[in-house]
Parts: structure tokens; C-alpha cells; sequence
């Protein structure tokens, strides 16, 4: 061996160390996606006061970053095969970091709107990028699998955190300052992608499947905005009914087009797989409880108990504590006892607190450490199981050229399926009945996904 020259040996602590680079760089990009979705919801009336705007724009506001975000999610993962990860991630990243440095800076409503709208979209172009780019820094499926293990904990992570943290800094300072956070976490990664992550190569052979995008991209947003709108106007009013119609034949024709398609930008098959399509299930049905506990008992405790915006966010403390310790013992237990158990016994874990929420922690006598606390640890010990096994299940056998597509999918399950389950749920009973609803049907999941073979 000539003087200097590294052995194999002593390459691999400097892989290993590399690899833990670009996962904590790729894993906060994905938390603070998520951030940025529900950080605006508890300074949300601020905004409103200082702006004069009625509460419709208020919650198109709300929902602006989402839908463009979901919508757009299929055709980001498309545009990530296509292109290659790292470029789809640096221009995303790019626009982002464009419309978080706008958004502080709006005058009015609605360059608010518009800012909230662009990061939605770039939003949707990083998601299924940094998961193209993970499993190409991560060419071994054994070290990918712990890795999607932990990925799949970060979603809720991040929306934990934006609903902390935004009580927090719109009390202190102001909603404006918000933004830092997405901001300054976009122009780290510009910085540090370069350097950390590995280059990918474009798929030339793939085309972008214009016709399903449109279909797919309007058909998604149209359905949400009909749903998310429905808080604001009736079911039966033209506001509701023709965007919800509108979207849903929209979907009808993409999932038509698709099947003709010689290069459909959705695969029917991909959503076939039976563990796959459970997988994905337990992803929008723990998003959803996770979201409506958030939305129910911040109104709640603000409302019902007249507790200020820090202590709400100071009740959650437990809850992102919960959180980061079952992710972090997900992996472990994930290898030792497979993806489908973790994900099954977390489902039915997450159930249980949300009937611990439901039925003793919206009475407003009973008290926080008796009433509330037990379902603020339950339901995210449970929620961080389930997404870390249905993570690994939704990605396990997908093929490197299609790992943009199973982002794009992943992101979509998590936006998309609360949305339409989180409308239904609160449409249809009281705050407390729809909590239990969910628990329900949490625990229904749970118990397919461990009959699943």
C-alpha cells in the first residue's frame, strides 16, 4: 500500500459520516416543509386584525401553501425522476427560499396569498426531490429502510414544531417572523447541497406526462379547495359544490388518462399493492388525527379554558417530547419486530389517545394532567410508529427511478387525505364525536394492516 493511501477500512467511517450529513441536512429540509404548512395557523387571527381581512380570506390563506403543495406533489416526484433529485431539489429549494423571504415583506393580503402560493409549489418540487436524493446517498435498501424509518416521524415533527414554535414567536416578536425559520433552513441546503448530497442522474428516457400532470395538479387542488372552503360557506352553496364536483371529475379523468398512458406519471399499479395501499392509509388517517387534534384542542384550551397562545403551545410540550423519543425508538423496533407490526401497533396506540382525548380531555373541569396528558402522550408514541412503519412499507420494493414517484405519493397521502378526512370528520359531529370517529377508524387500519400478508 503506498504512504497516504486510505484502506477500505478507514473509507467507512468517512461514507458513514457523509451519509449522516445528508440524511440531517434532507430530514430537516422535510421537518420544515412541514413547519411552514402549520406555522401560520396560530397567529392566523393576528394576521386578520392587521390586515382587515374577512374570515374567508383567512382561511384561504390557511389552506394556500397546502394546496398548491398537494396538488402540485405528483408532478414535483415526475419532474425529480425526470431531471435528476439534487437539480429538482436546488430549484425548488430556490423558489422557496424566494417566496419565504417575500412573504415578511407583504403589504397586504394579497401578496401574503401569492407568497403562500409559491411555497406551496416549491414546496411540492422538494418533498419527493430530498427522497430521490436520500436513496441515492443511501445505496444500500438495509440502510435506506432504517432510514425511511426515521423519515416517516418527520412530517409530524415538523408540524409539531410550526404549531409550538409560531405561539411562541408571534407572541414575542410577530407573525412576520415566522418565516425565518423556512427561510433560513432553505438557504442552509442551497448552501450545503452542493457539498453533502450526491449528484443524480436525469432519466432521459422517462417524458413528464403533461396531460396526467394538469389533470392531476387541478384535479387535486379544486377537490381541496371545495373541501377546505366548506368551513366558511354550506355544503350546498356554488362555492362548495363546484370546485368539490369540478375536482372530482378531474381526478375521475386522470385516473382514466393514466391507465392509457405509455408512460402514465401515476402508475395504477403502484397504488395496487395491497401493503402499499394500506401503508399509505395509515399515513392520511394518523395525518388526520394528528391535525385534528392540533386544530380541536388549541380552540379548545384558547376557547373553552381562556388560555393564552403560550400556554397552548406550552401544552404540547409533552407531545413533541413523545414525539421525538418514539421516532427515535421506531428504527430499532421496526428491525427487530418488521414494519407491519410497528405501523399496526402504533395505529391502535394512536387510537387509544385519541379516545383518551375525546372523551376526558375536552371537558373543560377536568384537569390537564389527568384529562388531557395521557392523550397527548399516547397519540404521538403511537402516530411516530405508525408513520415511521408505514413509511417503510409505502417505500419497500419501489425501484431507484421511481423513488421521486413514491415521494410525491408519500407528501400526497400526508396533504391530501387529512384534508378530505379531516372536512368529512368535523362536518359530520362535534369536535369530541370526530376525535373518536378517527380513533376508530385508526384502529380498523391498524387491525387490516396487521392481517396483511
Amino acid at each position: 500500500m503506498k504512504p497516504g493511501e486510505k484502506t477500505a477500512t478507514d473509507a467507512a467511517p468517512v461514507a458513514t459520516t457523509r451519509h449522516q450529513y445528508a440524511f440531517a441536512l434532507l430530514g430537516g429540509v422535510q421537518t420544515v416543509l412541514i413547519f411552514t404548512l402549520a406555522a401560520i395557523n396560530v397567529p392566523l387571527p393576528r394576521i386578520g386584525r392587521e390586515f382587515d381581512v374577512p374570515r374567508a380570506d383567512l382561511i384561504l390563506l390557511s389552506a394556500a401553501y397546502g394546496l398548491t403543495f398537494a396538488g402540485l406533489l405528483l408532478f414535483g416526484g415526475r419532474l425529480a425522476d425526470r431531471y435528476g433529485g439534487r437539480r429538482a431539489l436546488t430549484a425548488g429549494l430556490a423558489l422557496f427560499a424566494g417566496a419565504s423571504a417575500a412573504a415578511p415583506l407583504a403589504p397586504g393580503i394579497g401578496a401574503l396569498l401569492a407568497a403562500r402560493f409559491v411555497q406551496g409549489a416549491g414546496a411540492a418540487l422538494v418533498a419527493p426531490a430530498a427522497m430521490a436524493v436520500l436513496r441515492a446517498a443511501l445505496p444500500s435498501s438495509a440502510a435506506y429502510g432504517r432510514a425511511m424509518a426515521t423519515w416517516g416521524g418527520l412530517s409530524v415533527l415538523g408540524a409539531t414544531a410550526g404549531n409550538l414554535l409560531s405561539g411562541v414567536i408571534s407572541s414575542l416578536l410577530s407573525w412576520r417572523w415566522t418565516f425565518a425559520v423556512p427561510l433560513a433552513m432553505a438557504l442552509a441546503a442551497l448552501a450545503l447541497t452542493p457539498r453533502l448530497l450526491p449528484d443524480t442522474a436525469p432519466n432521459r428516457g422517462r417524458t413528464l406526462d403533461l396531460p396526467g400532470a394538469l389533470l392531476a395538479t387541478a384535479g387535486i387542488t379544486l377537490a381541496s379547495y371545495g373541501l377546505v372552503v366548506t368551513d366558511a360557506q354550506p355544503w350546498s352553496s356554488a362555492g362548495v359544490v363546484v370546485p368539490l364536483v369540478g375536482g372530482t371529475a378531474l381526478l375521475a379523468a386522470f385516473w382514466y388518462t393514466e391507465r392509457r398512458a405509455p408512460d402514465p406519471l401515476l402508475p395504477p399499479g403502484f397504488l395496487l399493492d395491497r401493503r402499499r395501499a394500506l401503508a399509505l392509509t395509515a399515513i392520511a388517517m394518523s395525518a388526520c388525527g394528528t391535525a385534528m387534534t392540533f386544530v380541536v384542542l388549541s380552540l379548545h384550551l384558547q376557547q373553552a379554558r381562556n388560555w393564552s397562545q403560550l400556554q397552548t403551545s406550552a401544552a404540547f410540550v409533552p407531545f413533541a417530547v413523545t414525539l421525538i423519543a418514539s421516532g427515535r425508538a421506531a428504527g430499532p423496533l421496526i428491525g427487530r419486530y418488521g414494519a407491519r407490526a410497528v405501523t399496526a401497533a402504533g395505529l391502535a396506540t394512536g387510537a387509544a389517545g385519541l379516545a383518551v382525548l375525546a372523551f376526558t380531555g375536552l371537558d373543560a373541569h377536568t384537569g390537564y394532567a389527568y384529562g388531557l396528558l395521557p392523550g397527548l402522550v399516547l397519540l404521538p408514541a403511537g402516530t411516530a410508529a405508525s408513520f415511521a412503519g408505514a413509511a417503510v412499507l409505502a417505500t419497500e420494493g419501489v425501484p431507484q427511478q421511481q423513488t421521486g414517484l413514491a415521494g410525491g405519493v408519500l407528501n400526497t397521502a400526508m396533504e391530501f387525505g387529512p384534508t378530505v378526512l379531516f372536512t368529512v370528520l368535523l362536518t359530520l359531529g362535534s369536535d369530541a364525536s370526530s376525535l373518536a370517529a378517527t380513533g376508530a377508524a385508526l384502529a380498523v387500519v391498524a387491525l387490516l394492516n396487521h392481517r396483511t400478508k
